[in-house]
């Protein structure tokens, strides 16, 4: 059976203080429930949400990683600085690496293979922008993106593998992506894994939507057959409202 998953992209917000106090908040209001939840607030602050989680079910992840081990690359951090932190945990290849930082499917390939080696859980992000589903070009963007970043990957790496559908055209533009839409393209996911890899993988992978799901929203998207959960962005920084969305699922 797939695991369930709510994870909270924290992005660039929350101080120290603040993160202690969300925290804090979010432990005391944490429903029971089987999903898995995950936090990934700023790198300064992994530390910080380790110790305030010491005795909670809620998981740290990190936002990003380099893919080299060390070396000259400065203002980056390595998988063995995150697992240095007990931090086994990271997303990559999130829509605004990719769109502000200029991240490719290779360059998240190598980001892939370092996850791998170095055993780490990676929420693999991925999605098309507004032009494209305007031109009826979202799957085969969706596809590409999958196996340039992923299906050079030995089978047995996907037991490490989370992935997250972003529907960028539906994050902050105005337009909304509908429940049906979600499924549709979360079962196509599904169906290119399965092609690529086999049916078993395929219907293991638990895959997260990442476009806007709020309270309103959440129940309805979850309850889609083919969505396992969701990568919450701007709701997962008020309690109450991320744990709205865990209930949801």
């Amino acid at each position: 059976m797939r695991t369930k998953i709510v994870a909270g992209n924290w992005k660039m917000n929350k101080n120290r203080e603040e993160t202690e106090a969300l925290l804090a908040e979010l432990s005391a209001k944490l429903p029971d429930t089987k999903a898995e939840v995950i936090v990934a607030p700023t790198f300064v602050n992994l530390e910080t949400a380790q110790r305030s989680l010491e005795s909670s079910t809620i998981k740290v992840a990190a936002q990003n990683m380099h893919f080299a081990e060390n070396g000259a690359y400065t203002g980056e951090i390595s998988a063995d600085m995150l697992l240095n932190l007990d931090v086994d945990t990271v997303i990559l290849g999130h829509s605004e690496r990719r769109s502000y930082f200029g991240e490719t499917d290779e360059l998240l390939a190598k980001k892939m293979d370092t996850a791998v080696a170095k055993g780490l859980k990676a929420i693999f992000c991925f999605g098309e922008e507004l032009e494209d589903r305007k031109s009826d070009n979202h799957f085969s963007v969706v596809e590409s993106q999958l196996k340039n970043g992923l299906f050079h990957l030995e089978a047995s790496a996907w037991k490490n593998i989370v992935l997250a559908y972003e529907p960028v055209w539906a994050i902050g533009t105005g337009e909304t992506a509908s429940p049906e839409q979600a499924q549709e393209m979360h079962a196509f996911i599904r169906k290119t894994i399965a092609e690529a890899y086999n049916a078993s993988i395929a219907d293991e992978v638990s895959i997260l939507y990442g476009g806007s799901v709020k309270p309103g929203n959440a129940e309805e998207i979850f309850s889609k057959p083919d969505v396992d959960g969701g990568l919450i962005g701007g709701a997962s920084l008020v309690a109450s409202d991320f744990v709205a969305i865990i209930n949801a699922i």
